[in-house]
């Protein structure tokens, strides 16, 4: 008998099992239960993701309770039970019932658990860890993904999600553990399980607000009109309150968004980064004159924006655009006021836009590139608060994930909303639009681009497929990508930069499953395996000294990563 027929013959044996999830069992055919039952999600520093439905690879109460399971075996062993869990959710379907299923779980296991009494963002989740002084948080989110899935973020005591070696440890504890000896929701101890809320909320956006740099720029924009949707998601609780409390007097919120909803009926792919999640934000702005819409994801820690240009059109600026206009506007107003620190630097993933790096060391400010996850960039700020080295101002990545504070340790859609808002405030009182100012800096610092290419993995063991594919990548690397040759490879495997000359440096960086190519003319092609999808990822990054020549190098790049696929 194969693996997925021993583990559904389990389940279906399984007396603990509601007669919901046994009906939902039998109505499988065979290869919806090879689909779920060949193997169980893998628990990494990305925590879990996955369709919600029964199953060892799906999101349901038992993978999720084993999960919880996982986490409390490492907690214990480091004797920090006393010191809590704090767990938030998000707007999905299914999610307060995983959190309330986590709390349970780990009350039973004698540990103190502060529960959310509603949605929440991932920031606040963060922030609560650090301000509670937890030595975990559970986020039960699937960030941007569609409505069929559900996910399950583990973070640790710096408010970060689980560093490597932490993830690990979940995972060998969850083999260590039958996912059904997991204790019952009849075992919880209610006594354990705390409620928090304004006493997180108000500090939350205290520090938000700390985070503005022209304070009196919205408060002076009394035209500025702003259009703001939560995508049917967390966002609703805090965003259009801290604009109202930055001063911003004309907001419109998209009504039919504002309610959370895990079907999101309105979008079927409640992501900003897709022009199709701002269908109706942008016929909102058009009804009311809005200069900008701003969406964010559901678990509110992405957020986008579409800008109203000098023509009149709506266009939309991309992650890495927004993290090149944010860091320019934040260096540029402290200097004004001659407040930019000496020691200030800012963080972007390696697979972010190089723009952001030239206009940060232009000003004098010192620029890292971590790995891909804001976990990354988390530790920089740990690192260097514990080392009293360095004043952070600004940390993004190019999937629509910006920071500014060490209030928390992961994106933060709402202090980013704010900032985008101000930042459009004081471009507006110079008669300039966001895409005004996004050209000046293509003017300055030359034509910067990107593109990335999703390749999605299908059928069984898609970690093992890509994985064979990596190693193919590797073996038969490329000699040019774009028409120019290849000048430097650096493999994040090993650890390794090799260039043309012959020479060979380290990266300086965790070792990670990561290729990513250098041109002569200093255009980037970066390949890695996503870890929360089955696909891999390849971002092409272009710089040029004019838009058309961008265009041509950007379309030799994508030509390159479809025959690579191909």
């Amino acid at each position: 008998m194969e693996r997925y027929q021993t583990e559904f013959e389990k389940w279906l044996s399984e007396d603990s099992l509601d007669k919901d999830t046994k009906a939902q069992l039998l109505a499988l055919d065979e290869d919806s239960k090879k689909e779920r039952f060949s193997s169980y999600m893998t628990f990494g520093t990305a925590g879990l993701r996955s369709k919600m439905g029964v199953g060892t690879f799906f999101m349901n109460e038992y993978t999720v309770a084993h999960a919880t399971a996982g986490l409390a075996k490492l907690i214990l062993d480091e004797n920090a039970a006393d010191r809590g869990v704090v767990i938030a959710y998000d707007s999905r379907n299914e999610s307060k019932n995983f959190s309330m299923r986590a709390s349970e779980v780990l009350s039973a296991y004698g540990i103190k658990v502060y529960v959310f009494p509603e949605l929440r963002p991932t920031p606040v989740l963060s922030y609560a860890i650090l301000k509670l002084g937890c030595i975990a948080g559970i986020n039960v989110t699937a960030s941007h993904n569609p409505a069929e899935y559900n996910g399950y973020k583990a973070y640790w005591e710096d408010g970060a999600q689980l560093p490597p070696e932490h993830a690990k440890k979940v995972s060998e504890a969850m083999d260590g553990i039958d996912i059904f000896s997991v204790p019952s929701s009849a075992e919880a101890r209610p006594e354990l399980i705390v409620e928090v809320g304004a006493n997180v909320d108000e500090p939350y956006l205290d520090c938000v607000l700390a985070q503005r740099v022209n304070p009196d720029a919205i408060f002076a924009a009394n035209e500025l009109r702003i259009v703001y949707t939560p995508l049917h998601g967390a966002g609703a609780v805090m965003v259009p309150e801290a604009l109202r409390r930055a001063g911003l007097k004309n907001l419109y919120t998209v009504e039919e968004q504002m309610t959370p909803n895990g079907d999101f009926p309105t979008v079927y792919y409640p992501n900003p980064e897709f022009p199709e999640a701002f269908e109706l934000g942008i016929k909102l702005a058009e009804k009311v004159g809005s200069d900008l819409v701003v969406a964010t994801d559901p678990d509110c820690d992405r957020v986008g924006v579409c800008a109203r240009s000098s023509d009149g059109e709506f266009k939309t600026i991309t992650g890495n655009q927004m993290g090149a206009l944010l860091i320019d506007y934040i260096i540029r107003a402290y200097e004004s006021t001659g407040t930019l620190p000496s020691d200030a630097y800012a963080v972007k993933s390696v697979v972010s836009s190089n723009m952001a790096q030239k206009i940060a060391e232009t000003h004098k400010v010192k620029f890292y590139n971590v790995l891909t996850g804001f976990k990354f960039i988390g530790e920089v700020i740990k690192k260097n608060l514990a080392d009293k080295s360095g004043t952070f101002i600004f940390g993004f990545e190019e999937s629509y994930g910006y920071l500014k504070g060490t209030y928390a340790r992961d994106k933060d859609a709402v202090v980013a909303s704010m900032l985008i808002v101000e930042m459009a405030a004081f471009y507006k009182a110079q008669d300039m639009t966001l895409i005004d100012a996004l050209e000046k800096l293509f003017e300055t610092y030359g034509f910067y681009g990107e593109r990335v290419k999703n390749v999605k993995i299908t059928g069984v063991d898609a970690a093992g497929q890509m994985a064979k594919k990596m190693a193919s990548i590797r073996e038969n690397s490329p000699k040019t990508l774009g028409a120019f040759k290849v000048t430097q490879i650096r493999d994040y495997a090993d650890s390794s930069v090799r260039f043309a000359d012959g020479r060979v440096e380290e990266t300086g960086l965790p070792k990670t499953n990561m290729l990513y190519y250098v041109t002569e003319c200093g255009d980037t092609f970066i390949v890695r395996p996503s870890g929360t999808e089955p696909k891999i990822k390849v971002y092409l990054l272009a710089v040029a000294d004019s838009k058309a020549e961008l265009e041509k190098h950007l379309e030799l790049l994508e030509a390159d990563a479809e025959k690579m696929f191909a």
